[in-house]
């Protein structure tokens, strides 16, 4: 026991009453993760994946995103009936939490959010 290991950082983000034109681009959800990875300074590891799916239930239909990234993946998705995005982003290397935050509260115009970060 004694001394904790860190393995890594998490921020869990949900954001309300997003633009809904920008979370239903898969252009500009490509961005984000781009704008993202170099803020952060996280290299991308292969393409970021953008499914438009869950059609079934109206509120989960929209795109999902999955970004890889070297010391880990950033994912996310996204309600186009409620507005609303559900991002994690989850590093081994430790991040600035309050500008992933930040960059993502304005990237998607979010009027509410809840942040929560998390060291595993």
């Amino acid at each position: 026991m004694g001394k904790k290991i860190v393995y890594g950082m998490e921020v869990i983000l949900d954001l309300f009453d997003c633009d809904p034109e920008i979370i239903r681009s898969e252009k500009a959800l490509k961005e984000y993760v781009t704008e993202l990875c170099k803020i952060l300074k996280m290299v991308k590891y292969g393409k970021t994946l953008t499914p438009h799916f869950g059609h079934d239930a109206p509120h989960t239909s929209g795109y999902s995103l999955l970004q890889f990234i070297e010391t880990s993946s950033i994912t996310g998705h996204f309600s186009e009936l409620w507005s609303s995005a559900y991002l994690n982003i989850f590093s081994c290397k430790m991040f600035d939490a309050k500008s992933a935050i930040k960059f993502s509260v304005e990237f998607f115009k979010a009027k509410r959010y809840k942040a929560r970060k998390i060291i595993r």
